[in-house]
Protein backbone atom coordinates (compact mmCIF):
# COMPACT_ATOMS: atom_id res chain seq x y z
CA UNK A 1 0.00 0.00 0.00
CA UNK A 2 1.34 3.43 -0.95
CA UNK A 3 2.44 5.66 1.90
CA UNK A 4 0.18 8.61 2.68
CA UNK A 5 1.67 11.96 1.67
CA UNK A 6 0.88 15.35 3.18
CA UNK A 7 1.61 18.99 2.35
CA UNK A 8 1.19 21.52 5.15
CA UNK A 9 0.51 25.03 3.83
CA UNK A 10 0.73 27.68 6.54
CA UNK A 11 -0.89 31.04 5.89
CA UNK A 12 -3.43 29.57 3.50
CA UNK A 13 -5.79 31.77 1.52
CA UNK A 14 -7.18 32.20 -1.98
CA UNK A 15 -4.02 33.20 -3.87
CA UNK A 16 -0.71 31.38 -4.13
CA UNK A 17 -1.50 29.04 -1.26
CA UNK A 18 -4.69 27.91 -3.00
CA UNK A 19 -2.67 27.08 -6.11
CA UNK A 20 -0.20 25.16 -3.97
CA UNK A 21 -3.03 23.20 -2.35
CA UNK A 22 -4.53 22.30 -5.73
CA UNK A 23 -1.12 21.24 -7.04
CA UNK A 24 -0.47 19.14 -3.94
CA UNK A 25 -3.79 17.33 -4.42
CA UNK A 26 -3.00 16.76 -8.11
CA UNK A 27 0.25 15.09 -7.06
CA UNK A 28 -1.49 12.75 -4.67
CA UNK A 29 -0.76 14.68 -1.49
CA UNK A 30 -3.39 15.56 1.10
CA UNK A 31 -3.35 19.35 1.69
CA UNK A 32 -3.30 20.42 5.32
CA UNK A 33 -4.19 24.12 5.50
CA UNK A 34 -3.46 26.50 8.36
CA UNK A 35 -4.65 30.07 8.82
CA UNK A 36 -5.81 32.39 11.57
CA UNK A 37 -9.20 32.67 9.90
CA UNK A 38 -10.20 29.20 8.74
CA UNK A 39 -13.70 30.18 7.60
CA UNK A 40 -12.26 31.73 4.45
CA UNK A 41 -10.94 28.31 3.40
CA UNK A 42 -14.31 26.53 3.12
CA UNK A 43 -14.54 26.72 -0.67
CA UNK A 44 -10.90 25.69 -1.13
CA UNK A 45 -11.34 22.69 1.15
CA UNK A 46 -14.20 21.47 -1.02
CA UNK A 47 -11.97 21.65 -4.09
CA UNK A 48 -8.84 20.00 -2.68
CA UNK A 49 -10.47 17.61 -0.19
CA UNK A 50 -8.06 18.75 2.50
CA UNK A 51 -8.10 19.48 6.21
CA UNK A 52 -7.81 22.76 8.09
CA UNK A 53 -6.47 23.93 11.44
CA UNK A 54 -6.44 27.40 12.98
CA UNK A 55 -2.99 28.81 13.70
CA UNK A 56 -1.47 32.15 14.68
CA UNK A 57 2.13 31.81 13.53
CA UNK A 58 3.33 34.52 15.92
CA UNK A 59 2.37 32.38 18.95
CA UNK A 60 4.66 29.44 19.85
CA UNK A 61 1.84 27.46 21.49
CA UNK A 62 -0.34 27.85 18.39
CA UNK A 63 2.42 26.58 16.09
CA UNK A 64 3.12 23.65 18.40
CA UNK A 65 -0.58 22.83 18.36
CA UNK A 66 -0.63 22.92 14.56
CA UNK A 67 2.25 20.46 14.21
CA UNK A 68 0.95 18.22 16.99
CA UNK A 69 -2.34 18.03 15.09
CA UNK A 70 -0.68 17.41 11.73
CA UNK A 71 1.75 14.73 12.87
CA UNK A 72 -0.69 12.98 15.21
CA UNK A 73 -3.72 12.94 12.94
CA UNK A 74 -1.92 12.42 9.62
CA UNK A 75 1.86 12.03 9.80
CA UNK A 76 5.02 14.00 9.14
CA UNK A 77 4.41 16.28 6.14
CA UNK A 78 6.44 15.70 3.03
CA UNK A 79 6.25 19.43 2.29
CA UNK A 80 5.79 22.48 4.53
CA UNK A 81 5.23 25.91 2.99
CA UNK A 82 5.40 29.12 5.03
CA UNK A 83 3.27 31.72 3.28
CA UNK A 84 2.08 34.29 5.89
CA UNK A 85 3.01 37.92 5.49
CA UNK A 86 2.30 41.25 7.17
CA UNK A 87 3.21 44.86 6.55
CA UNK A 88 2.53 48.41 7.67
CA UNK A 89 3.35 51.20 5.23
CA UNK A 90 4.40 54.75 5.95
CA UNK A 91 7.31 57.14 6.50
CA UNK A 92 9.86 55.77 8.95
CA UNK A 93 9.31 58.70 11.33
CA UNK A 94 5.59 57.96 11.54
CA UNK A 95 5.45 54.17 11.89
CA UNK A 96 3.71 52.78 14.96
CA UNK A 97 6.25 50.61 16.85
CA UNK A 98 3.56 48.19 17.98
CA UNK A 99 2.41 47.64 14.41
CA UNK A 100 6.00 47.07 13.29
CA UNK A 101 6.48 44.56 16.10
CA UNK A 102 3.44 42.67 14.82
CA UNK A 103 4.86 42.59 11.30
CA UNK A 104 8.10 41.06 12.55
CA UNK A 105 6.21 38.63 14.78
CA UNK A 106 4.39 37.25 11.73
CA UNK A 107 6.99 37.41 8.97
CA UNK A 108 10.20 36.71 10.90
CA UNK A 109 9.38 35.08 14.22
CA UNK A 110 6.50 33.13 12.66
CA UNK A 111 8.86 31.84 9.98
CA UNK A 112 11.27 30.71 12.67
CA UNK A 113 8.55 28.92 14.66
CA UNK A 114 7.16 27.09 11.64
CA UNK A 115 10.61 26.31 10.25
CA UNK A 116 11.79 24.97 13.60
CA UNK A 117 8.68 22.80 14.06
CA UNK A 118 8.99 21.44 10.52
CA UNK A 119 12.66 20.62 11.04
CA UNK A 120 11.94 18.81 14.30
CA UNK A 121 9.31 16.70 12.58
CA UNK A 122 11.39 15.90 9.50
CA UNK A 123 14.84 15.29 11.01
CA UNK A 124 14.14 11.78 12.37
CA UNK A 125 12.92 10.76 8.90
CA UNK A 126 15.76 12.52 7.09
CA UNK A 127 13.67 13.92 4.25
CA UNK A 128 11.20 16.64 3.33
CA UNK A 129 11.03 20.16 1.96
CA UNK A 130 10.53 23.41 3.86
CA UNK A 131 9.75 26.33 1.54
CA UNK A 132 9.46 30.01 2.46
CA UNK A 133 7.63 32.66 0.43
CA UNK A 134 9.64 35.85 0.16
CA UNK A 135 9.32 39.00 -1.93
CA UNK A 136 11.40 41.56 -3.78
CA UNK A 137 11.57 43.22 -0.34
CA UNK A 138 13.66 40.22 0.75
CA UNK A 139 16.62 41.68 -1.12
CA UNK A 140 15.88 45.40 -1.50
CA UNK A 141 14.07 47.84 0.74
CA UNK A 142 11.53 50.25 -0.72
CA UNK A 143 10.40 53.69 0.38
CA UNK A 144 7.68 53.59 3.06
CA UNK A 145 8.08 49.80 3.34
CA UNK A 146 10.66 49.41 6.09
CA UNK A 147 8.68 46.96 8.19
CA UNK A 148 7.99 44.67 5.24
CA UNK A 149 11.67 44.68 4.24
CA UNK A 150 12.75 43.97 7.84
CA UNK A 151 10.49 40.94 8.05
CA UNK A 152 11.36 39.59 4.60
CA UNK A 153 15.12 40.15 5.00
CA UNK A 154 14.95 38.20 8.26
CA UNK A 155 12.97 35.39 6.64
CA UNK A 156 15.54 35.10 3.86
CA UNK A 157 18.38 34.90 6.36
CA UNK A 158 16.52 32.20 8.27
CA UNK A 159 16.00 30.18 5.08
CA UNK A 160 19.64 30.47 4.06
CA UNK A 161 20.87 29.41 7.48
CA UNK A 162 18.44 26.49 7.62
CA UNK A 163 19.39 25.37 4.11
CA UNK A 164 23.07 25.19 5.02
CA UNK A 165 22.34 23.27 8.21
CA UNK A 166 19.62 20.89 7.04
CA UNK A 167 20.60 20.01 3.47
CA UNK A 168 23.32 17.57 4.61
CA UNK A 169 20.63 15.91 6.75
CA UNK A 170 18.30 15.31 3.81
CA UNK A 171 15.92 18.24 4.25
CA UNK A 172 15.54 20.65 1.34
CA UNK A 173 14.99 24.28 2.37
CA UNK A 174 14.01 26.82 -0.27
CA UNK A 175 13.26 30.54 -0.39
CA UNK A 176 11.27 32.20 -3.18
CA UNK A 177 11.73 35.86 -4.08
CA UNK A 178 8.38 36.81 -5.62
CA UNK A 179 9.26 39.99 -7.51
CA UNK A 180 5.89 41.37 -8.58
CA UNK A 181 2.18 41.21 -7.88
CA UNK A 182 0.38 37.86 -7.85
CA UNK A 183 -2.90 37.41 -9.70
CA UNK A 184 -4.54 37.31 -13.09
CA UNK A 185 -3.11 39.75 -15.63
CA UNK A 186 -5.48 41.85 -17.70
CA UNK A 187 -3.43 41.21 -20.84
CA UNK A 188 -2.43 37.56 -21.35
CA UNK A 189 0.14 38.51 -23.98
CA UNK A 190 1.78 41.12 -21.74
CA UNK A 191 1.28 39.85 -18.18
CA UNK A 192 2.10 42.32 -15.43
CA UNK A 193 1.42 39.84 -12.63
CA UNK A 194 2.66 36.40 -11.70
CA UNK A 195 0.11 33.65 -12.23
CA UNK A 196 -0.19 31.75 -8.91
CA UNK A 197 -0.49 28.41 -10.70
CA UNK A 198 2.81 29.09 -12.49
CA UNK A 199 4.46 30.00 -9.19
CA UNK A 200 3.16 26.76 -7.68
CA UNK A 201 4.77 24.85 -10.55
CA UNK A 202 8.14 26.25 -9.52
CA UNK A 203 7.61 25.43 -5.85
CA UNK A 204 6.97 21.80 -6.74
CA UNK A 205 9.89 21.74 -9.19
CA UNK A 206 12.15 22.72 -6.28
CA UNK A 207 10.46 20.16 -4.04
CA UNK A 208 11.21 17.41 -6.56
CA UNK A 209 14.81 18.39 -7.33
CA UNK A 210 17.37 15.58 -7.06
CA UNK A 211 19.77 15.93 -4.13
CA UNK A 212 22.78 16.26 -6.40
CA UNK A 213 21.57 19.68 -7.58
CA UNK A 214 19.46 21.40 -4.94
CA UNK A 215 18.48 25.07 -5.16
CA UNK A 216 18.05 27.10 -1.98
CA UNK A 217 16.66 30.28 -3.62
CA UNK A 218 14.67 31.20 -6.72
CA UNK A 219 13.60 34.62 -8.03
CA UNK A 220 10.35 34.78 -9.96
CA UNK A 221 8.97 37.74 -11.90
CA UNK A 222 6.80 38.36 -14.99
CA UNK A 223 8.95 39.13 -18.01
CA UNK A 224 7.80 42.76 -17.98
CA UNK A 225 9.07 43.33 -14.43
CA UNK A 226 12.30 45.31 -14.12
CA UNK A 227 15.21 43.69 -12.29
Amino acid sequence: MAEDRFALIVGAGQGLSASLARRARAEGMTPLLAARNTEKLADLLDVVDGHVHACDVSEPASVRGLFDWATTEFGVPELVVFNPSARVRGPIAELDPDEVRNVLAVSAFGGFLVGQAAAKAMLPRGSGSILFTGASASVKGYVHSASFAMGKFALRGLAQSMARELAPKGIHVGHFVIDGGIGESEDEDNPNKLDPDDIADTYFHIHHQPKSAWTWEVELRPFVENF
